[in-house]
Order: structure tokens, then C-alpha cells, then sequence
């Protein structure tokens, strides 16, 4: 039996009257205006036009570090992406000239971060070459080889960001406690019909929603289960088990799995457990992993029970009304806890014909903490 998620037309009506509700508390427009703005327009009236979308950035800030230098390297490499289409050279050449002023004046308040100092030094001085790679790319106004380029030079970043992590930033609650938990990142491998799907979980920032499905994924649970729903511009989901069941039971107890919603807010000690954040007085904070990208993945649930989740996710398809940049209508409802980095192509071609064929770890399983 399939858990229904909110479609979204009911969650446009929520949406039209927290925007509605939000413009006219803070003054920036009367009722009659706000009444009169289209749908999709209202509902974008408040949103960011910077909202991070690559769901690889959203990773590498979601990681529980404080490195104020390497975040702004980061930042600089990042920001091309927003000048190479246009092929800006100008701006990208400012980015990466002070990316690499920034590790040359810089680099040893980074080496510091890095527990292992000999692996970080060499990977701090990889970096640099990465950077004086890309500046001869953009020099030549190659733009192939600039994309390229920056890519090497992210992925480093990445290593060095994730290196700088020291042990767990929190204790999950004692409720939850006996749940799995992923304490770090683990990498799916999901075998579809339609191709292959790479996914990276985080469980820095949701241990008990990414534990309990890389648990199951290692039990060869979702082998062979069928995609149970797929909308265009909405949601693919799976993970109903055969039978009137809606979630996992666990064999050694007989008792079914149920896991809570979990949110993180950027800047926060920990997450918000067992309560949506609009329930819990939260309006459009920022949050640590949003459902901003294509190819979010989340625990479905049902609609009334923040608890209700088990087995049973879903792949965030981006939808342009439920999702204009910085203000998303998912984004406290629901568990993200990761991304799609692989296999975009493919999602936007599963059905409901199709079906998965296997999951695999490929890494991370060491993270997993069970009971």
C-alpha cells in the first residue's frame, strides 16, 4: 500500500497563503495586489534569486565544518558556473584570481582544519596546481576546458572540506536512538530500468532518514520493487513492499520501522524531529539540505503523521511552481537526507512501468550505527 504524499496542487493552496500571509506582514503589498498577482508569481514574490540549485554545493555546505577560507575559495570556483554560459571571462577571471590569492595568503588557516597535516598539505598544494590550471584554461578562453578544469578543482575542495569533519556534530535524540543512524556520507548505486542512478547521502545532517535507508539498501530491500508513482515536473517514488504492508518490518522483532521527520536549519546544534517547521513556528529558514536541486531524496510519509515514515522514498523532480529559487514548498515538510549526482537523465525518464532492479553501498557502510 502506497504512502501518499501531499500533491502538489494541495501544496500550492498552503503555499498561496503563507506567501500571501508573508507579504502583507512585512508590508510588501497590499491584499488586493497580492489577491490579484498570478499563482506562480505569488508564490516566487518572496523567493531568493541566489538559492543554490547544484546539488554537489549543497553537499559540500552541508558539511559540519568552520573554515571561513576555504569556504570563500569554494564560493570563488563555484560562482563561474554562473559567467561561463555567457562566457564572462572578465568575471571569471576576477573569481580565480582571488581564489588564488585567498589560498596563497590562506593556505596554512586551511592546513590547520586538516587533522591529517601531511595528506592536507599535499592536497592543498594539488589545489593550487588545479587553480593554475584553470587560470591557463580561461587565459586561452577555452570554455571545454574551464568546465572541466573548475570540476577537478571543486572535487579537491570537496576532499579537503570533508577531511576538516572531526567526529559527529550531535546526539540524536534518545526516542530515535535505537534507529539506524549514519553517522558521516554513504554513495548508492541505483540500478533502474530505464539506466543508473548515483546517489550521496548525508548523514551529518539527517543520520536517522539516511541510517534507515542505507540499512535497507544493504538488506537487498528495494531489489525488484516497482516505481509506485511518477509525475512529471513532481516526484518518482518507491520502496512499498508487496502486500498490504506500507513500510519495513523489521524480522528480528516482527515490529514495523518507523522513522521521524528530521530537519536540520542551517546554524542550528541539531535537527528539528516529529513536527513539520511550519508547525514549529519556522517560516522559510534556511535549511541544510533543501529540496533546491533535481534529484533531492527524501522518506515519504503520510500527510498527517510527521512519524509515518519507513520504507517507502521519494526523488524530487523539480517543479518550477512548487520551486522557484529560495523558496520551495517541500522544504520542511519533508526528510531530504541527499542528492542525485549521477544519472539525472535517467530520472527524468522513469514511469511506473519501470521498476528498481538493484541497490548497492558502494561506500559509507562503515558510517552506518546500528542498535
Amino acid at each position: 500500500m502506497e504512502v501518499i504524499l501531499e500533491n502538489s496542487k494541495s501544496l500550492l493552496k498552503k503555499a498561496l497563503t503563507l506567501c500571501l500571509s508573508l507579504a502583507l506582514l512585512f508590508g510588501s503589498t497590499t491584499v488586493a495586489s497580492a489577491q490579484a498577482l498570478p499563482e506562480g508569481t505569488l508564490i516566487s514574490y518572496l523567493a531568493s534569486s541566489n538559492a543554490i540549485t547544484d546539488p554537489k554545493a549543497l553537499l559540500r555546505y552541508s558539511l559540519p565544518i568552520d573554515n571561513p577560507s576555504i569556504r570563500q575559495i569554494q564560493k570563488d570556483i563555484e560562482d563561474i558556473s554562473n559567467h561561463i554560459k555567457g562566457k564572462r571571462w572578465s568575471f571569471i577571471s576576477r573569481d580565480v584570481r582571488q581564489s588564488a590569492l585567498n589560498l596563497s595568503l590562506h593556505g596554512n588557516d586551511i592546513l590547520k582544519s586538516i587533522p591529517q597535516e601531511q595528506q592536507g598539505q599535499s592536497l592543498i598544494d594539488h589545489l593550487k596546481e588545479g587553480i593554475n590550471a584553470l587560470q591557463e584554461s580561461i587565459e586561452k578562453k577555452d570554455r571545454e576546458s574551464t568546465i572541466k578544469d573548475q570540476a577537478s578543482v571543486l572535487d579537491t575542495i570537496t576532499t579537503i572540506e570533508e577531511m576538516m569533519v572531526v567526529g559527529f556534530p550531535f546526539e540524536v535524540p534518545s526516542q530515535y536512538a535505537n534507529l539506524p543512524q549514519l553517522k558521516g556520507r554513504a554513495v548508492i548505486a541505483l540500478e533502474t530500468t530505464k539506466g543508473n542512478i548515483k546517489l550521496v547521502l548525508d548523514g551529518y545532517n539527517a543520520p536517522v532518514n539516511a541510517g534507515n535507508f542505507v540499512d535497507l539498501v544493504n538488506r537487498g530491500f528495494y531489489d525488484g520493487l516497482p516505481f509506485t508513482r511518477a509525475e512529471e515536473f513532481f516526484v518518482v517514488q518507491a520502496g512499498d513492499p508487496p502486500g498490504d504492508a506500507t513500510g519495513f518490518t523489521d524480522p528480528s522483532t516482527g515490529k514495523d520501522r518507523t522513522v521521524p521527520l528530521e530537519i536540520q536549519i542551517r546554524g542550528e546544534d541539531s535537527p528539528t524531529y516529529g513536527t513539520t517547521l511550519e508547525d514549529a513556528g519556522y517560516y522559510l529558514p534556511e535549511l541544510a539540505l533543501p529540496f533546491n536541486a533535481y534529484g533531492a531524496i527524501a522518506t515519504a510519509r503520510p500527510e498527517n503523521d510527521p512519524n509515518g515514515g519507513s520504507s517507502q522514498f521519494f526523488l524530487y523532480r523539480f517543479d518550477t511552481e512548487l520551486t522557484p529559487p529560495g523558496f520551495n514548498l517541500m522544504d520542511g515538510r519533508y526528510s531530504v537526507f541527499g542528492y542525485l549526482v549521477e544519472g539525472k537523465d535517467v530520472l527524468d525518464k522513469i514511469t511506473t512501468e519501470d521498476k528498481i532492479v538493484s541497490a548497492k553501498v558502494i561506500s559509507g557502510l562503515d558510517n552506518l550505527v546500528k542498535s
